[in-house]
């Protein structure tokens, strides 16, 4: 039997899986031994060709050369980041190791190792078969990088001809998204924006995303506060307890005209009562359901300062690439029922020292585990492997998928109900007085994460106790406008699309919604629209609220493909992509839609009258002064990469590039302020430094000239 190559999709879980299979020996690009040999892409080594790679003529763009839709898509090696005209050196060289491992006669079969969902079969895939082979391929399907897993896996492969149909998936998402991206991206620009530079963005999940966020503005402006009025009134019972009650008339406690209450107040005084019902029930509280990618966005956004999803997805990547937790971007909040067995010993090893561990039980309930609501990935657990050290931000996102997993094995919360209707004896009137309490009588899950439940107790009475009223006043109120979108509430409005959203969002309905597909984006990819939408200025936050720009606004009310606004359209899209998968619609078919799509949009754009929705002002930087050179006494100014001596030209090296690595690595940039006082004083304090760890802190820095060569090192002191 000859050797077998495995393609990991990064370094990192090329690692992994060596270790799994206690590969020692690293070589350049690729660990071999034990029969194995395991080499690794840095995510997409390859992209789809620009258009002018296609054609020359659509180097510039010109109105007249659209829509442009290739015969036959295909892909080069990714550009580099810093130059896009340029292939990617890293990626040039990783294909040909690659390519010359799959070449290898003494390499019988090859495992495409890629994360198991649409991006890593594309990944795989585009590389294995663009750089062609006639041997076998298989397909390492997992949901962590243990080492326990990885050899499970290893045994249990499918041939990668299996996944065809996730294939196609990939591909025709990445291929409908250039062309619709391309296309009206490129005609909108050309149509709606004066002055070059920029682009005006149009892509088939950014564009509803902004609607959902521009529809709750425009909710907000337009909403017209209504003042409404209550009447409440206190009771005293005969052991001298006292207690509130509303005024209800069937279900209504809000009216909207005083003078009704008014002539009811009129006819309460020195009024009795009598408590003419009273009503106590049980009611049990279930944990939350476990974290799928959403959930844990907006859980984590919501809790803490700081986040954001995309922030939230990196996080949950690398605890998921160090082996602490399973795969991340599920839409499941369920776990197979294969995992019962895994389930309990994980649970174990992560509750051994717990205060409250004499009340975990470890049960299989349908709550937890069940198949028809696992969509290709469980829900997102721990493994069995607890991490030693985590920076704050992994300890912050591995706790909480810690504790959501505990809290399913605690006891369900408990609470009592009370409900007491009080008449009033001598006056007949439409309605009666409402009084309401609640009582935690068993905390459970709540304990995990210490939630304190608000007790309204309400004093012991019976039916037909005679009561005091003591006291009555109307209070005026007004009602609230919606509130603005925030990373979770928008996170669930693109997950659901819209779709009964404002019921309960553990609700049974949801769940089933999420899992047929109908959706906007994939758990993968929404943080990542969010960002961009950040980033092309269509979006700004303000703390956790989302509200929409000028230039947002302009596009949702200018841009004329409505559909492309359209939750319905865009989730239908998304479901046809799901069905792909599921082999319930042919890529050809998909495809064919979108091409009609774009031509037609691309056509509708041309016909539409001139009108500006951005107007690009290229501002030319001004040459501020910022000090003088510590090296050469002359100006210091700002360039484009750096804060430098504007005497380089004669051969002068200070300069402080804005990409500093000694700050990077603390998470600051160099800004004019810092660089004015910095050469002024020569030192500067700078706060909110992030350490290793993870943690803030202030200190005083020195740029100063190293005594043997000619560039300058950071010295750090702090405050005495």
């Amino acid at each position: 039997m000859g050797l077998v190559l495995i393609l990991a999709e990064k370094p990192s879980v090329s690692k992994n899986i060596a270790d799994a299979l206690k590969i020692k020996n690293r070589q350049d690009g690729y660990f071999e031994g034990n029969g194995y040999i395991v080499t690794w892409a840095f995510g997409h080594l390859l992209q789809l060709y620009d258009a002018k790679d296609y054609d020359d003529k659509m180097s510039t763009w010109k109105m007249e050369n659209f829509p442009f839709i290739p015969s036959t898509f295909k892909y080069k090696v990714k550009g580099d980041p810093r130059n896009r005209e340029k292939p990617d050196r890293g990626a040039s060289t990783q294909l040909k190791i690659i390519q010359r491992l799959m070449k290898r006669r003494d390499v019988d079969a090859i495992i495409s190792a890629c994360d198991y969902d649409r991006e890593g079969q594309l990944i795989g895939d585009s590389i294995i078969y663009n750089l062609g082979t006639d041997k076998d391929v298989y397909r390492l399907l997992l949901n962590e990088w243990t080492p326990a897993e990885v050899m499970k896996g290893l045994e249990n492969m499918k041939l990668n001809s299996e996944l065809k149909p996730l294939q196609d998936a990939g591909v025709s998402r990445q291929w409908a998204d250039w062309a619709i991206g391309i296309n009206l991206t490129s005609v909108a620009t050309l149509k709606y924006q004066k002055g070059k530079g920029k682009a005006l963005n149009i892509g088939r999940v950014l564009l509803p995303t902004l609607k959902i966020i521009y529809d709750r503005d425009t909710e907000i402006e337009n909403f017209v506060p209504e003042n409404y009025f209550k009447l409440q009134a206190t009771f005293k019972t005969k052991d001298e307890q006292e207690y509130e009650g509303t005024y209800v008339e069937g279900k209504e406690e809000k009216f909207k005209s005083k003078e009704t209450l008014e002539a009811i107040q009129q006819a309460l005084i020195d009024q009795s009562a009598i408590v003419s019902d009273k009503q106590v029930q049980k009611k049990k509280e279930y944990p939350p359901y476990l974290f799928n990618l959403s959930n844990l966005q907006g859980y984590i956004t919501n809790k803490y300062k700081g986040w954001t999803s995309d922030k939230v997805l990196k996080v949950a990547q690398s605890l998921y690439e160090k082996k602490f937790i399973t795969y991340p971007r599920t839409s499941s909040v369920a776990l197979e029922e294969s995992l019962v067995g895994k389930t309990a010993k994980v649970l174990e090893t992560l509750t051994e020292d717990l205060p409250y561990k004499s009340e975990i039980k470890f049960v299989k309930s349908k709550r937890i585990f069940d198949n028809s609501k696992v969509e290709s990935h469980s829900a997102i657990v721990p493994t069995y492997l607890k991490p030693k050290k985590l920076t704050t931000d992994e300890e912050q996102v591995y706790t909480a998928i810690k504790n959501r997993l505990i809290m399913q094995f605690m006891p369900v919360a408990e609470y009592e109900e009370t409900r007491i209707e009080t008449k009033m004896k001598n006056i007949d009137l439409k309605g009666l007085f409402v009084s309401k309490g609640k009582v935690q009588l068993v905390e459970g899950w709540k304990k995990v994460e210490k939630i304190q439940s608000k007790d309204m107790i309400l004093p012991l009475v019976q039916i037909n106790d005679h009561v005091d009223m003591i006291n009555h006043e109307i209070t005026s109120h007004v009602t609230k406008s919606p509130k603005q979108h925030t990373e979770r509430t928008l996170l669930r409005v693109m997950e659901t699309c819209g779709k009964n959203y404002d019921s309960n969002e553990e609700s049974e309905e949801n769940i089933n919604t999420i899992l047929s597909g109908f959706s906007i984006g994939t758990p993968a990819t929404r943080a990542e629209t969010i960002k961009k939408l950040k980033d092309v200025g269509y979006i700004t936050a303000e703390n956790k609220n989302l509200f929409c720009t000028q230039l947002g606004r302009m596009l949702v009310e200018t841009f004329p493909i409505k559909d492309l606004f359209d939750l319905e359209f865009t989730g239908r899209l998304e479901k046809s992509l799901f069905d792909i998968e599921k082999r319930r619609f042919s890529k050809e078919e998909f495809l064919q839609v979108i091409f009609d799509f774009t031509t037609k949009s691309v056509q509708t754009i041309k016909s539409e009258q001139e009108i500006t929705i951005k107007e690009v002002v290229t501002q030319r930087k001004t040459n501020e002064v910022l000090g003088k050179c510590p090296v050469c006494g002359h100006d210091v100014i700002e360039g484009q990469k750096g804060f430098g001596c504007s005497n380089w030209k004669s051969g002068c090296k200070f300069v402080i590039w804005k990409n500093d690595k000694f700050l990077t690595a603390m998470k600051k940039k160099p800004t004019k302020t810092m660089v004015k006082s910095l050469l002024k004083n020569g030192v500067v304090k700078v706060k909110g430094l992030t350490s290793k760890k993870g943690n803030k802190f202030d200190a005083m820095l020195k740029y100063e000239k190293n005594a043997d060569n000619d560039y300058f090192s950071w010295k750090m002191e702090f405050d005495k």
